[in-house]
């Protein structure tokens, strides 16, 4: 599902007229963008919380030069479910598979 499919929906099924809900959205993926760049999470009973992550300092390879690089500490927006919509995703999980193959057959 893109964003104007989920802009859609959402219209559809409240009759707020697309242009406000879409305005809506982005002004809601721009509050938690603007949180999450603070350090400070969002919490959402019942879907889950946007966190920042922290990636420890690590060697990794320059596969062309064939030389070690150090790539620094750096921080990382994540996702972590809640409890209630994980336990719904893995309910329909034989509706989640019979799509996944719909799409298989698709590409």
């Amino acid at each position: 599902m893109r964003k104007a499919d989920l802009v859609a929906k959402i219209s559809e099924k409240t009759g707020i007229a697309k242009v406000d809900v879409l305005v809506t959205l982005e002004q809601l993926f721009r509050e938690v963008k603007e949180s999450l760049a603070e350090g400070e999470p969002v919490y959402v009973r019942g879907f889950g919380s946007f966190i920042v992550k922290k990636r420890a300092q690590k060697i990794g390879r320059h596969i062309k030069k064939n030389e070690a690089i150090v790539i620094p500490e750096h921080f990382i927006p994540s996702f972590k479910p809640a409890k209630t919509f994980t336990e719904q995703v893995k309910e329909n999980a034989a509706k989640i598979k019979e799509n996944l193959a719909k799409e298989d057959k698709k590409g």
